[in-house]
């Protein structure tokens, strides 16, 4: 066996060593250290301020840019650049309006802990789906999709478009309403506001779920639109 030369040796230590190099050149100008500063408070006040109503408990990490910690500024101001969504990972911009302006970006993730629903067993396609048909996990709903069940509630009048497999998270877009209400069936339209209630009869249009909108032909012609409730009854608002 003819062992390698000094050379050789060399060689690929240089190879290994600009792979490496490459290699941190490609890597985001984040750290893991956390951001320091008033900038970080003013932060964590922004972000959480802008997901309040998120369903669960926001938890904010602002990471340290390479280049340090930001400039002092005595009334930090940040803001978020357009099209950028609080949920994962997020870049949030930080403006300062002193005699020496500036502004920087820092990298942000926005961790929503909560509960969600998984199948608590398997389910096949067709299937229609009670509360008990879910299993609640607490996690991190930021890295599961943004359509996962998060009330079992959601589930009652449903029914599984796919098979999901035992223990997968259960998403809207994998669900289908059960129609309550079928096309020509004579159904009870209320209309209702502030101080009165007016009821009328009508024939559907098309098929229904609950939390559906649709169309009702009363008598005349009239077409009118509204929401299937649970009751089969058609609500609307004015």
């Amino acid at each position: 066996m003819q062992l390698p030369t000094r050379g050789s040796l060399l060689g690929h230590l240089a190879g290994v060593l600009a792979l490496i190099t490459m290699t941190a050149l490609t890597l985001p100008a984040y750290s893991a250290t956390p951001l320091k500063g008033n900038a970080r408070l003013a932060i964590d006040r922004f972000l959480l301020s802008q997901t309040a109503g998120l369903p669960g408990k926001v938890v904010v990490t602002v990471d340290r840019p390479l280049s340090g910690d930001l400039p002092s500024c005595d009334a930090p101001e940040p803001f978020l650049p357009n099209g950028a969504h609080l949920w994962g990972r997020v870049s949030v911009g930080v403006r300062c309006n002193s005699n020496l302006p500036w502004t920087r970006y820092v990298s942000a993730y926005v961790a929503v802990l909560g509960t969600y629903y998984v199948a608590a067993r398997p389910i096949d396609a067709g299937q229609a789906l009670t509360p008990a048909d879910g299993e609640a996990r607490e996690g991190d709903l930021a890295s599961l999709p943004r359509s996962v069940i998060v009330d079992p509630a959601q589930l009652n009048g449903m029914l599984a478009e796919n098979r999901i497999a035992s223990g997968a998270p259960i998403r809207r877009e994998l669900l289908r309403g059960v129609p309550i209400v079928q096309q020509g069936q004579i159904i009870k339209v209320i209309s209702q506001g502030p101080g009165f209630v007016v009821s009328t009869e009508g024939k559907a249009m098309t098929n229904a779920a609950v939390g559906a909108i649709v169309q009702v032909k009363i008598q005349g012609g009239q077409v009118l639109s509204g929401i299937v409730r649970s009751s089969g009854v058609i609500e609307r608002s004015n």
